[in-house]
């Protein structure tokens, strides 16, 4: 797009701002959940769905963003979502009843659904074809680096000034660049005049919603109506919805997207990377903090290590990709990704931490290397019609794989860690630690082979 470098800039540093900040809200609020339970004087169960309840609203707002997109003016929509942020973050910081909190989350959660997609929308509309790998790289600093930061800096707040910190601190960031926004930002996008289709909104919200919750509930047993319910609705809100966008005259979400082989294979390495990555990244806290009996800021610097390594590899992951292509990338990352797996997959209860984090170094820098370069590569083999769709389908499609990889390779650490109680001893734990990270090097093995057997040489 023909647009004033200066003015490019500008936008990206706003979108680049606040998308730091939302994927910091996130995750912060894990390492505040128990004195925020201890003051409102509810249980953990109860207090757990100030999370769950972030992942379900992102979940059913992302697919919406695509409609939103090509809708309205970008200023306005961009603006709008910013204000939603900025009211949840007032409402959770003067919150005095625990409804009040949760109708804050809520709030934050539609925002960040908006302003994740629109944020890659537009990077990819006004930068030229040469430079879009490496801004996608420096945006990836907000969407890799942040979630696995933000529980250390929480930490700290909780530590010293409270949880209602977390808030504060990110509210004054946002109403500055709220103001920098007005200022700053333009109609970048084009729009057009569309139908709401309301059944399929419905839909959507029905089949990536039930995923997600029920997903993200299968750690309380898959026998548990809180599990089985949810995914039972989500996978008959799927399968309608998908028929219904193949039998409209204008689909809600253009599911065609898929019929491009390059979209096709971006959006199964998202998902397996997005599947491996967050069960490491919950597995980790619970494999220093559980198992080596360490404290909660012990753990948050055995993971920061990967998380700097993660900012700083981004951006030249995203240069590599202009001058090399993708496939030469994605080889590379499966293969760190496959061997700090492996190495996980044998330590014991006396390897010192040091060695953990520095495999956790190196599957960052893996992960750092393929995560936006595939979703650039991807989109770029759509027509510019379709950005917004594809955009839709990669983020809500590799969130729910997220969520996947969370109760999977949780759940393999767990019922190993039960099973083998009694032939390992003290050392089950770690038993069942070894056999999840076995199941992540299995699968960047099968993603090694995609990305060898299904990229072509050009990409």
């Amino acid at each position: 797009m023909n647009i004033n470098p200066q003015k490019r800039t500008l936008i990206f540093l706003n979108l680049l701002i606040i998308c730091v900040a939302t994927s910091f809200l996130s995750t912060a609020l894990t390492t505040a959940l128990p004195p925020i339970i201890a003051e409102f004087g509810i249980d953990a169960a109860r207090g757990q769905w100030l999370t769950s309840i972030y992942s379900l609203v992102m979940g059913i707002t992302m697919p919406l963003t695509a409609f939103l997109i090509t809708r309205f003016p970008t200023k306005k929509l961009y603006i709008t979502a910013l204000f939603i942020l900025v009211a949840g973050l007032i409402v959770c910081t003067t919150a005095h009843q625990f409804p009040m909190l949760m109708a804050g989350r809520i709030l934050q959660a539609c925002s960040n659904g908006i302003t994740t997609s629109l944020a890659q929308v537009v990077l990819l509309t006004i930068y030229p074809p040469e430079k879009k790998g490496t801004i996608m790289g420096w945006y990836g600093l907000s969407v890799g680096a942040a979630p696995v930061i933000a529980p250390t800096i929480a930490g700290l707040f909780v530590d010293t000034v409270g949880w209602r910190m977390i808030f504060i601190v990110t509210l004054c960031i946002l109403a500055a660049a709220l103001l920098f926004a007005f200022l700053c930002f333009d109609d970048v996008l084009d729009t057009e005049i569309r139908k709401f289709d309301v059944l399929s909104f419905i839909l959507s919200a029905f089949a990536f919603g039930g995923l997600t919750l029920g997903i993200g509930n299968i750690s309380r047993g898959i026998t548990n109506p809180e599990a089985y319910v949810p995914l039972i609705i989500g996978v008959i809100g799927s399968i309608y919805f998908v028929y219904r966008q193949l039998h409209i005259k204008q689909p809600f979400l253009e599911l065609r997207v898929f019929r491009q082989r390059q979209f096709t294979i971006s959006v199964l390495g998202s998902m397996f990377l997005y599947f491996i990555m967050m069960g490491g990244s919950v597995i980790m806290p619970i494999y220093v903090q559980t198992i080596l009996g360490k404290s909660a800021t012990i753990s948050g610097l055995a993971t920061l290590p990967g998380s700097l390594a993660m900012a700083i590899v981004s951006p030249f992951a995203g240069k590599i990709y202009d001058k090399l292509g993708m496939k030469k990338l994605a080889v590379c990352g499966t293969i760190g990704l496959f061997f700090s797996s492996l190495g996980m997959s044998f330590i014991t209860i006396s390897t010192p931490v040091w060695v953990a984090s520095a495999l956790f170094v190196i599957r960052c820098i893996a992960i750092g290397c393929m995560m936006m370069p595939f979703v650039t590569w991807g989109v770029s083999g759509v027509s510019a019609e379709q950005i917004a769709d594809g955009n839709a389908l990669i983020t809500s499609l590799r969130t729910i794989a997220g969520a996947v990889g969370s109760a999977v390779f949780v759940g393999i650490m767990t019922f190993v860690s039960s099973a083998g109680a009694r032939h390992y001893g003290d050392s089950a734990a770690i038993h069942g630690l070894n056999t999840a990270f076995a199941g992540m090097t299995v699968c960047s093995l099968i993603m090694f082979i995609m990305c060898v057997g299904y990229m072509k040489k050009d990409n």
